[in-house]
C-alpha cells in the first residue's frame, strides 16, 4: 500500500498541505482532470488554490474537473447545491472553463443521471482525486453497507451523514435524504488520492485507514488501502486523538 501520512498543525494547514498537492500537479500537467469534493475539508482547500492562481502560481485555463456527487432533487441553482458550492467556493474565482467542470445533476431522470455520471468517469480518467472523509468512514457518500458500489449510484444517505450535513441546512428535516454519488470503484480509478480530514470527530474512521490492514465495507474508507498513491492529510488534534506521533513520512 502506498500512503503517505502528512500531519499538519491546524484546520488551516491541512487546507494548506492538501492544496499543495494540487497546485504541484498543476505545474507540471497544466490540462490535468481533477477530481473535486465539497464540504467543509473542501472549504479548508480552495482558498489556497484560488490564492496561487491570484499569484500566477498556476493556471486552470486547460484543467478539467469532475465532482464526486450531488444532493438528489435539488437545482443546481438551490445554494444547498454542490454545483451552487464549487461555483461559489472555487470556480467563481479562478479561470477554469465552467464546461470543463461536471458536476452530476439533482434532478431529472435518475438512469440518465447515472449514464452520464458514469461515462463522464470514464472518459476523463482523473490525474488527482481529492477527498474528505464523513464520521462514519463515508467517502463521496458511499456509506457504510453490507456491499459497496463500483459504478456511480443512487444512495440512501446514513442517519449520521444526514445529522452531520444538516449544519448547512436550516434543519435537518431540510437535508434530501438521497444523492448521486461516485461509485467505490470510480475513486479508485484515480492515478493519485488526497485526502483530509480534520477534527477528532473522524477519529474512529480515520483510526480504521492509518493504524490496521483491514478493509471493511462498514467503513468505506479504508477501501484506499487498495491504492498505490495515497496521501493522507490531517491535522494534529486528529492525529492525538487516533494516537499517531507528529511526523511526515510513510505510515504504510
Amino acid at each position: 500500500m502506498g500512503l503517505k501520512l502528512i500531519i499538519a498543525k491546524d484546520a488551516n494547514g491541512v487546507g494548506k498541505k492538501t492544496a499543495a498537492e494540487i497546485i504541484n500537479l498543476l505545474k507540471v500537467k497544466k490540462d490535468a482532470t481533477l477530481g473535486l469534493a465539497t464540504g467543509g475539508t473542501a472549504e479548508a482547500v480552495y482558498p489556497h488554490l484560488i490564492k496561487a492562481y491570484e499569484k500566477k502560481e498556476i493556471d486552470f485555463k486547460n484543467v478539467k474537473s469532475v465532482n464526486l456527487d450531488e444532493y438528489k432533487g435539488l437545482d443546481p441553482k438551490n445554494d444547498q447545491s454542490y454545483r451552487y458550492f464549487m461555483n461559489k467556493n472555487l470556480f467563481d474565482h479562478i479561470n477554469i472553463d465552467k464546461k470543463n467542470t461536471f458536476v452530476p445533476k439533482g434532478i431529472g431522470d435518475k438512469d440518465k443521471i447515472l449514464k452520464e455520471f458514469n461515462d463522464k468517469i470514464n472518459k476523463l480518467p482523473r490525474d488527482l482525486q481529492l477527498l474528505g472523509v464523513g464520521p462514519n468512514g463515508h467517502i463521496a457518500f458511499n456509506e457504510p453497507n453490507e456491499a459497496l458500489h463500483a459504478d456511480a449510484l443512487c444512495v440512501k444517505l446514513d442517519e449520521k451523514t444526514i445529522k452531520a450535513n444538516s449544519r448547512f441546512f436550516t434543519s435537518e428535516k431540510d437535508v434530501p435524504r438521497e444523492a448521486f454519488s461516485m461509485g467505490m470503484g470510480g475513486i479508485l480509478k484515480a492515478k493519485k488520492i488526497v485526502i483530509a480530514a480534520i477534527g477528532k470527530g473522524k477519529a474512529a474512521a480515520m483510526k480504521e485507514l492509518l493504524t490496521n490492514d483491514k478493509v471493511t465495507t462498514k467503513c468505506p474508507v479504508t477501501f484506499l488501502k487498495l491504492h498505490d498513491d495515497v496521501v493522507v492529510v490531517i491535522d494534529q488534534e486528529l492525529a492525538d486523538a487516533i494516537g499517531l506521533e507528529k511526523k511526515k513520512g510513510c505510515k504504510k
